[in-house]
Parts: C-alpha cells; structure tokens; sequence
C-alpha cells in the first residue's frame, strides 16, 4: 500500500506537471514550425507529439496525421517529400524528377526564405509563449518589487568591504540603471568573483563603490542548491517600501518581454562565467531535474507552474537557435551560407555536420543527466 501511494505521488506530483509543461511547450515549437509552412505553401505530413509507437492519432483534411507518440520528450513535424523529421535527408533524384508545382510543395524544394521562416518560427513561437505567459501572470497577479535601499549590510560581504551602510540607495551597478531591489540581485547574482562598480545614493551625495561579488552557494525552499554572486545587502518592508504593481494589457506584454529578455542574458551570462570558470557545470539540468522542478512548482499553485513553464519555453527556444546541426539554428546557419554561395551546402559536407552535431546533442543530454542523478544521489 506505501507503495502504491508513493506511486500516486510521483504520477500526480512530479510526473504529471512535468508532462503538462513539456508538452505544452512542444506543442507551442512545432505549432510554430506547422503554421510558417502551411502559410509557406509547404506540405506536412505529420504533426507528432513525443517520438516512438503512436499512441493516438488522425489524419485532418490537408492529409497531416496530428498523432501523440509514447515517447513523450519532444516532437517533430514532417513535411512533405523529406525523408526523416529533421529535414535533414531528402531524396534528392526523386525531388529533380516531381513537376514544379509538386516539388514547390516540399520543403527542399521551396524558396530559401520560406525555409529559413518555417524553421525559425518554432523558436519564435516558445518565445512568444513566454511573453504571453509573464503578461498573464502581470494581468492577474502584478508584479511584487521593492526598492534598491540597503536595510542591513552583511559582516564579511562584498558590501560592507566596498563601505556601503544601511540607508543608502543603489541606483546604478556598471552604469545599467537599477530600479527595483530584483534588478540589483539579477545583475549580481550571475557575476560572482568579477569586479563592479555599484554607484549608491547617500543623502544628497552619490559615491561609486567598487567590489567583487562572492560566488555563495544558496539553497532555495525546497533545498536545491545552486552557486550566485552575492555582496550581501538585504532590503526590509520598510526600506525597500514593498508594493505590487499592476499592469495594462498591453504594459503587461512589454513587462512580459522584459523578463523574456532577461531569461536570455541570463543564459549566456551563466555559459560565459561557466568557460571562464567562475560558475560550475553542476547548474545544467535534464530531463529529470526539469520534472523535479515542475513537481516543486506544482506545490506553490498554476501561477508558479506557469512561470516554469514561460523560463522553459525561452530556454528551449534559445537552445535550438544554436548554431549546430539537426537543431534549428544550424538549418539556419546552412541558410546563410546558401544565400551567400547562391546554391546548398553539399550534401556530404551535411551529414557530416549532422553527425557531429548529433553527438555535441547526444553529449550534452548525458552530461544532463548525469548531473541529474548526481544531485538525486547526493
């Protein structure tokens, strides 16, 4: 009976927001994929959700199959005259030998710039999705800030060393403007052990203050651990005259956007501290810590899980924007370069862009996970 009640919990607490984000999130990716190349002209044969055996499906009007496979960590759409889902493999005789209105169908066979929109739509479309999740969230919910005064000041911190006091007012960090108390602990938290230079507000005077923040392992509610900068200030109720802000429908789209923008610079803030080593690779997660989260999440209501899902969905759009081959941004990348040389990379030069590319992609997803296991073991 234990058991089967862990059972229940896992299913329920972890495995079932998992799978409601992750899908959600491809569902948006190859929706963006299947809208450019209906509106490109380009056929579609398949529109799948997970990868494997078909579990369910049907064939609409257009003669696309919408199935959902029992694979559940991803998706695809096929489109007409390719050979895999990744686009990747055409039959290139058979495409010499269709008429023109019929090879004008396929994919390989359309113009370059309704290839390169139909691929980059997928991306676009996560990052869409995030700014119309935060913009929900703002409607609903406004925004909590608090502003950037100090109320206390660590002993031993990056602050206190730099000689800011309680009741000084930070107002810029490297010259970027700062306005909310979130805005200070953002542009700290991903540059531990480089040098800034905070400029604070003390009565009428304003003093730039240099100090290097310390890289501080913290540990969130549900004692996950992760390293930041910190220099060690703190705001209170009445210092930092905490307050939630409503938004418009359209100022809660712009706000949505801004915090988008954020989850990207963050992202490659973290890959350039990790090649300088100022962070560790520990941070990157898979499969496993992402239903880890979202069962987490799960416990604190639909607005936190929703916010998961918004930093995901930007996640994933900026991972296959990337450069490398079989993801989006390496079709893109080969685009390029057939727009400059006037004809597509050959097909050797292809597949053995592919093949390495599938393996950085395989290497990575390993070294995911076994991070993950890593933190589940210890």
């Amino acid at each position: 009976m234990a058991f089967l009640v862990d059972a229940w919990q896992f299913v329920a607490g972890t495995l079932f927001p998992f799978l409601v984000v992750l899908t959600l999130i491809v569902f948006v990716h190859e929706m963006g994929h299947y809208l450019a190349g209906r509106w490109s002209g380009i056929g579609i044969t398949a529109f799948s959700i997970g990868f494997g055996p078909e579990i369910l499906g049907f064939n609409d009007r257009h003669g696309t199959r919408w199935k959902l496979c029992a694979i559940p960590l991803g998706g695809y759409v096929k489109f007409f005259g390719d050979e895999d889902v990744s686009s990747s493999s055409v039959d290139q005789q058979a495409l010499d030998e269709m008429p023109p209105e019929i090879r004008a169908r396929t994919f390989s066979g359309a113009k370059l710039w309704k290839r390169a929109i139909t691929v980059a739509a997928g991306p676009i479309a996560n990052f869409i999705l995030a700014i119309a999740i935060f913009a929900v969230l703002f409607s609903i919910y406004g925004r909590r800030i608090a502003d950037p005064v100090v109320s206390e000041v660590r002993a031993g911190s990056a602050a206190q060393e730099a000689g800011i006091i309680p009741g000084d007012r930070l107002i810029a960090i490297d010259g970027h403007t700062v306005t909310t108390f979130d805005d200070v602990r953002r542009y700290v938290s991903v540059r531990p052990e480089m040098s800034i230079v905070v400029t604070i507000q003390r009565g009428s005077e304003k003093r730039d203050l240099t100090m290097v923040p310390k890289r501080t392992e913290l540990t969130d509610q549900f004692g996950n651990k992760m390293e930041l900068g910190v220099i060690g200030v703190v705001t209170d109720e009445t210092a930092g005259s905490f307050r939630t802000v409503t938004y418009g429908p359209l100022e809660a789209v712009a706000e949505g956007a801004v915090q988008s923008w954020h989850i990207v610079t963050g992202t490659f803030d973290y890959i350039s501290n990790l090649i300088a080593g100022r962070m560790k690779a520990d941070q990157l997660g898979g499969p496993i810590r992402v239903a880890q989260a979202s069962g987490q999440m799960a416990t604190l209501g639909v607005a936190a899980v929703l916010q998961l899902a918004a930093m995901l969905s930007v996640s994933i759009g900026l991972l296959n924007l990337m450069p490398v081959p079989v993801l989006d941004g390496g079709h893109l990348v080969f685009y390029a370069v057939e727009a400059v040389r006037g004809k597509p990379v050959g097909p050797n030069a292809q597949e053995i862009a592919y093949r390495v590319g599938i393996a950085l992609v395989l290497s990575l997803m390993v070294f995911a996970t076994w991070n993950d296991i890593s933190m589940l073991l210890g």
